[in-house]
């Protein structure tokens, strides 16, 4: 009767100290240079431990069931992190412009995905990591999408890499065009990838262009449920081995439902705190397990088409933020 039990649990548990170890390794190194996330760790380390001859197949499955739960978990504590008087306090002009240039960024790289010959798959995680919010976005939108593990690990690399070239060129065009503080803040709110390179492209033009980046970013956060929910509605056609996503996946509900709890202000700080961490622990366990998944050859032999969407895509949502700020903002 032990043994019966003892054999699907083994996998278990080795799955849970794996994934624990490199979610732990991840979140260290993410703190040290905050400036790289711990959930673009997470992936690499991910894949680098995927490629271990000694994980076993029976380990692989199992940290692929971990992670779908570690990851819808972590996307419904994203919600927290969503203030809606606050975003609602950017004025309507900056929230049209918010809507515009998400919108934008989505579809066109998509069509820019398939006028290159990108996957379909991959042209949508990373019209979805660029437009919205990066790797979270990219975690939240891959459990509705039909992708290969590589897709993931690769448009969070994208993310990760034109995301830092970011931190570098908002505050240096910005000087060239003689943006002022507050506007350099709400362009790099806009247009860059993660939260921490949002924060780092903000710094040089000061406190106040980091305040409202932030805001401007949250703000595309609040995003990420529908368009997650109209994706799922709309892989609801393309059913995978006969089965059909649900209408509106529970956990995009659950976001919706911990922003509201966030917008009530009831939250204590301290709470909100331990939430913002268990989040990042939560997502950045779920991309290890995708990028557990991965394998190496498939990621390289996008790399050259991949590369140049990411390129096209950040050009197309720098410009475009640029140009709705100046009219709307």
């Amino acid at each position: 009767m032990s043994t019966t039990h003892a054999r699907p649990t083994k996998p278990y548990l080795t799955a849970l100290a794996v994934t624990g170890a490199g979610v732990a390794a991840a979140y260290l190194v993410g703190t040290a240079f905050p400036v790289v996330s711990a959930l673009t760790i997470a992936v690499v380390l991910g894949i680098l431990t995927g490629s271990l001859p000694s994980l076993s197949e029976e380990t692989r499955k199992a940290i692929s069931g971990v992670t779908k739960k570690l990851l819808r978990a972590g996307v419904v504590l994203l919600g927290l992190q969503l203030s809606l008087p606050s975003v609602l306090a950017l004025g309507p002009g900056t929230l049209l412009a918010v809507v515009l240039t998400v919108g934008v960024t989505f579809l066109g790289t998509i069509g820019l995905g398939r006028l290159l010959g990108v996957p379909r798959g991959l042209a949508m995680l990373v019209a979805t990591g660029f437009s919205i919010c990066g790797a979270s976005a990219i975690a939240a939108m891959e459990g509705v999408v039909k992708r290969e593990d590589s897709d993931v690990a690769t448009a969070v690399a994208l993310v990760t890499f034109y995301g830092g070239l970011a931190i570098a060129a908002v505050p240096l065009i910005g000087g060239w065009l003689h943006l002022d503080a507050v506007r350099i803040g709400e362009w790099a709110g806009l247009s860059v990838h993660e939260v921490a390179q949002v924060v780092a492209a903000a710094t040089p033009a000061g406190s106040a262009a980091i305040a409202v980046a932030i805001v401007i970013k949250l703000s595309r956060v609040v995003l990420l449920a529908p368009m997650v929910a109209a994706v799922g509605v709309a892989e609801r056609h393309r059913p995978a081995d006969g089965k059909r996503p649900p209408l509106v996946p529970l956990f995009v509900l659950g976001f919706l439902a911990m922003a509201a709890v966030r917008s009530t202000g009831i939250v204590p700080g301290a709470a909100l705190d331990v939430a913002k961490i268990a989040c990042t622990l939560l997502l950045a366990g779920a991309l290890f397990g995708l990028g557990c998944a991965v394998r190496i050859g498939n990621l390289v032999r996008t790399g050259g088409r991949a590369l140049l969407l990411g390129l096209l895509s950040t050009l197309l949502v720098g410009t475009t933020a640029l140009v709705t700020l100046s009219v709307l903002g």
